[in-house]
């Protein structure tokens, strides 16, 4: 016995001592756990529960010059409700109350939300959505209802806050405007406005922490945010949007008439660069009816710009004192060779005249006078030609503040590889150059400006509510592109594009407003497929009224129809510079100045000393009112306090109280004016 209780013992203790060791394994674990993994694993359990959640800050808006909203971030709000949260009787007082609340703001029957919220803390949903889609507005009635006025942590009440980018004024100027967003790669992309001042327009962006519940979704863990985010600031552009309606339309209906694949319209102000219009349309497809602003051409595009450049032709012959307006020309029946017949120029049109002069030749676009004068002039020396294009501007991009600027291309006598004997005369009449259409623009604009060039300017201002904090002035790139001489006869010359019978927009010109300007038809494609993908591209460009030019303007249409050969510059793209500037016209007030208003006048002052002394004088008795004006008798009977009432108009020719009968204030006197 005493054996057997002996072994027993042994076991009891073996037992306990085999306890003991895992009583001292299991406290080895635990203060592991907690003392060397321990804060690597919680810290692991907080990444999975907690997170930090970006809160993107408002953008700044885009403004137009005249206060128009161009584009804007509006925020919208999704509500959902944590039905665990509140506690029983609370709830229950409040889910009746809240529910007739949503009801009122939302549309739905109370009951349809008393129903969904009583079935969301059944079911410990967590995450029920309430609404969507709320304006500022319906968010701050929301968080003052029955329930969520007790906030996140007692009320349940969880918000959602999204940005979402707004065009008040539709697709008008759309592209240069532009966006900034995330594309479907991740990537951060842009354009226009919106890209090219993001630094001003985004804030800074916010924080908040969630908590991980239910279904992989998160809440809040408080009410406030960790950092607040804050506003961008405002852009104010140069647009003027009443400028920009007319240009957009404008454009739209040729574009429309001819079926042009694309086109852009500009509208600069002559004095400051400012852009106050700029419409950039163009077709997804070429089967496609619909035009759509999807590329900035006028930024963008580099083309031959054909009869347009020879306003260059112009500032270099007489700047450099190569010829004069009157120089004389032969036409050669409208067609000229060069170099051993490798290259033929033609004129357009041609109308028998064969002698004409280098201003008339401009005027009527004659390819094959302007290139003689190039030809004859600068063979020798074509690096001077070159050069005055250079220090025209037009071999270096305007350097905008936009990305993807199109880059111009001026061939240079150095470059043997693009240069040749055809290089010179090509030039003349604006082929085997590239320029954008807001370079050829800038140009125009600098003669319309007594010489001095200025630079595209989009922007005026950076603003933080009614404080300054940026202004972009005017920038002058040449503030003498030529001399003043040659500028007055340019500016003539363009004038009387318009003026002079015959020249190439003279059927638009209009005695109401005056216009000076240039037509442009370039062939592009042309040594493409053997010629088969050849296409037409109509410009016009010029300023308006051409005395004193207050804004300048190019349109540029590509691809017009051809079927009816009205695809010219005066045809296609003319008609919207006319418009733009008539509207203009018509619209704007007038300030016209009435002089001499001083200058006395002696039958109206006979006519006043008369009724003056008859109104000064104390009447006792009706005064003879015969042969005055209805207007002057009424004013003097209700200066004596007397009723009056009147048949006809003119003069009085009877009054039905005579002359000199006694004052009777309770009369009413009858005057018959004929």
């Amino acid at each position: 016995m005493a054996v057997e209780d002996k072994n027993i013992s042994y076991r009891i203790y073996l037992v306990a001592f085999c306890i003991f060791i895992m009583a001292m394994a299991i406290t080895f674990k635990l203060s592991k756990i907690q003392w060397v993994e321990g804060p690597r694993l919680r810290e692991l359990a907080k990444k999975e529960t907690v997170k930090s959640f970006i809160i993107p800050a408002n953008k700044g808006n885009i403004y137009s010059a005249d206060g128009s909203l161009l584009a804007t971030s509006i925020p919208n709000y999704n509500i959902r409700f944590d039905a665990v949260v509140p506690k029983g009787v609370v709830f229950e007082k409040n889910v009746k109350p809240l529910a007739d609340s949503l009801a009122k703001l939302l549309g739905k029957p109370s009951s349809f939300y008393q129903s969904q919220l009583n079935i969301a803390r059944t079911n410990k949903n967590r995450y029920l959505l309430v609404a969507r889609d709320l304006s500022y507005t319906q968010y701050i009635k929301i968080k003052s209802f029955p329930l969520f006025n007790l906030g996140a942590n007692k009320g349940g009440m969880i918000t959602e806050q999204e940005t979402v980018r707004e065009h008040p004024i539709g697709k008008i100027a759309e592209r240069t405007i532009g966006y900034d967003r995330i594309d479907e790669n991740g990537m951060r992309v842009g354009k226009g406005i919106e890209w090219s001042f993001r630094k001003y327009l985004n804030g800074k962006d916010g924080k908040v922490l969630k908590q991980k519940i239910a279904k992989g979704q998160w809440k809040p863990i408080r009410d406030q945010n960790e950092v607040d985010p804050q506003d961008g600031y405002d852009v104010i552009s140069t647009i003027d949007v009443y400028i920009q309606d007319i240009a957009h339309h404008a454009l739209l209906k040729q574009l429309k008439e001819f079926k042009a694949e694309h086109g852009c319209v500009v509208v600069m102000e002559t004095k400051t660069g400012k852009i106050k219009a700029i419409s950039n349309l163009g077709k997804l497809k070429e089967t496609d009816s619909t035009y759509f602003e999807t590329e900035n051409y006028a930024i963008k595009e580099s083309h031959e710009p054909g009869s347009t450049f020879k306003l260059v032709d112009m500032i270099a012959l007489l700047d450099d004192q190569k010829v004069d307006t009157s120089h004389i020309y032969n036409r050669k029946g409208g067609k000229i060779y060069f170099t051993k017949k490798n290259l033929v120029v033609e004129d357009s049109h041609f109308d028998g005249v064969n002698t004409i002069s280098l201003a008339r030749g401009f005027e009527i676009s004659s390819n094959t006078v302007l290139v003689q004068a190039v030809y004859e002039n600068y063979k020798n020396n074509p690096k001077q030609f070159t050069d005055r294009i250079d220090a025209l501007g037009l071999g270096k991009p305007l350097g905008l503040p936009f990305q993807g600027e199109g880059i111009p291309k001026i061939p240079h006598p150095s470059d043997k590889k693009n240069w040749s004997g055809t290089s010179l005369p090509w030039m003349a009449f604006g082929y085997g150059v590239s320029v954008t259409p807001l370079q050829t623009l800038t140009l125009y604009n600098a003669i319309a400006n007594n010489g001095v060039m200025v630079k595209p300017q989009f922007v005026s201002e950076i603003k933080e509510w009614n404080k300054t904090i940026k202004m972009f002035d005017k920038e002058i790139i040449n503030p003498k592109i030529c001399s003043e001489k040659t500028t007055k006869k340019v500016k003539a010359i363009l004038e009387n594009v318009f003026k002079k019978k015959g020249a190439t927009a003279n059927k638009l010109y209009s005695k109401d407003f005056s216009m000076a300007g240039k037509t442009g038809t370039a062939q592009a494609n042309y040594w493409k497929n053997g010629g088969n993908d050849k296409h037409y591209i109509s410009s016009f460009v010029g300023f308006f009224p051409a005395d004193n030019p207050k804004y300048s303007c190019i349109v540029v249409v590509h691809k017009p129809n051809t079927s009816g050969n009205n695809y010219y510059g005066a045809d296609v793209a003319g008609p919207v510079f006319k418009r733009i500037a008539q509207k203009i016209f018509t619209d704007s007030p007038s300030t016209n100045e009435i002089k001499n208003l001083d200058k006395k006048i002696k039958k109206q002052e006979l006519a006043y000393n008369e009724y003056s002394t008859k109104a000064s004088s104390e009447k006792k008795v009706i005064p003879n009112l015969m042969g005055m004006s209805g207007m002057d008798a009424v004013a003097l009977l209700e200066n004596l306090k007397l009723k009056v009432r009147v048949i006809g108009i003119g003069k009085v020719k009877k009054q039905s109280v005579p002359a000199g009968e006694a004052l009777d204030k309770n009369k009413t006197i009858i005057l018959e004016l004929s």
